[in-house]
């Protein structure tokens, strides 16, 4: 699938008050535009970018837009946001099976966000990344431009406030495009053009620059995000199984088509059992038999995934949390490489963390020993754990 991210900073920022485009500002030293470029141009779904600029901007680009390390194209942004999406969705690769829309006043997306924004587009036609009202929401009625009065109060469990990323499969956004009209969002072009639209949970820190006020709580964000990282306690893991017919090949919470699975007392998932030991031993609480053992009926057929979940609590109550983990699978056929990002994703929802760091590989034996074979499997997992 080729992703084409939209990166809308076609304002002026006049509303602002700072003299120059609000995109320019920098926060923790780093300009708002630069770091909203950067979190697409370093992710690993995304296969190029399109950013939209103020004209005026065009004719002295910035450095990190002239070196960014994917395909980079800069167009003129118009009047209004519609006009500055439009002239960069003509501007994206004909070969796009996805477009990704971010405004680039939104400096916090992280990857976990823009990588299941992505997924959910790719899987549902439309959606965005919004967060649940966590206020009581009041309707106003007409009156006096000084005094408001509440005309009803809505239920806040159906209010859900919109974000950026929004993502659309690239016909959908074309229809969109061309319904036109005045929308604050492509979400709700897409909307009148007749597509469901998905909600994606949102991030409180995916705050939007608007007032000179935001950008204070922007600095508390850029300062704790920078901050240095805390000393950790690494673990490794190590998990082998039979390779069986009649049972299914669960790798990571995801089943993977083959002819042969795992075999084990639980669904045999190696991925899942080597960083399960690799996050029990970082914290010195002994292995998964331990804790979950074959002997017990209760773990009979058990997600793997549900078992790392209870390690990961037993590691809570000690006082660390997950800082990132590594997994090598050793699995001489079928390949893996279109299952990765999901796995990642499963694996990240279940250790808590952002898909960012969680990393899979796959490699063969060539061939040597049993799973050079094809007769067993194997999963090797290192985790980093910190102290909360």
């Amino acid at each position: 699938m080729f992703v084409s991210a939209i990166i809308a900073a076609g304002g002026h920022g006049l509303r602002f008050g700072a003299g120059r485009p609000k995109q320019l500002l920098e926060i923790g030293g780093r300009p708002i535009l630069e770091r909203s470029v950067t979190a697409f141009a370093t992710h690993p779904k995304v296969d190029e970018i399109v950013v939209a600029l103020p004209p005026a901007l065009m004719r002295d680009l910035p450095a990190y837009l002239e070196r960014a390390s994917k395909p980079l194209r800069v167009v003129a942004g118009g009047d209004r946001r519609q006009e500055s999406v439009s002239n960069a969705f003509a501007a994206a690769s004909v070969d796009s099976d996805l477009i990704v829309i971010h405004d680039a006043a939104r400096p916090f997306a992280s990857a976990d966000l823009i990588g299941r924004t992505i997924d959910a587009a790719a899987e549902s036609g439309a959606a965005l990344a919004a967060v649940a009202a966590r206020d009581t929401v009041k309707r106003i009625g007409s009156g006096d431009a000084s005094v408001r009065y509440v005309r009803e109060t809505i239920s806040r469990e159906t209010i859900f406030l919109a974000q950026t990323p929004q993502a659309f499969r690239r016909e959908v956004l074309r229809a969109a495009l061309a319904v036109g009209g005045e929308a604050t969002d492509e979400a709700a072009l897409a909307e009148r053009a007749g597509h469901r639209v998905r909600i994606v949970e949102g991030e409180a820190t995916n705050i939007k620059i608007t007032t000179p006020e935001d950008l204070v709580i922007a600095e508390a964000i850029a300062r704790q995000a920078g901050r240095p990282a805390r000393t950790g306690r690494a673990g490794t893991g190590y998990d082998l199984h039979r390779l069986v017919e009649g049972r299914r090949l669960v790798l990571g919470g995801v089943a993977i088509p083959s002819d042969r699975g795992a075999l084990g007392h639980s669904d045999a998932d190696v991925v899942c059992h080597a960083i399960t030991d690799a996050v029990l031993g970082a914290a010195c609480l002994g292995d998964i038999g331990r804790h979950f053992p074959d002997s017990d009926p209760q773990w009979k057929d058990a997600s793997s995934l549900d078992l790392l979940r209870r390690a990961v609590a037993l590691v809570a109550q000690e006082g660390l949390e997950i800082g990132n983990v590594d997994v090598t699978v050793v699995l001489e056929r079928p390949k893996i490489r279109d299952y990765i990002d999901t796995m990642r994703t499963s694996i990240a929802r279940a250790l808590g963390i952002d898909a960012a760091r969680v990393s899979i590989k796959g490699k063969t034996n060539e061939g040597v020993d049993a799973i050079g074979r094809g007769e067993a499997i194997a999963a090797h997992a290192v985790a980093l754990l910190r102290q909360v």
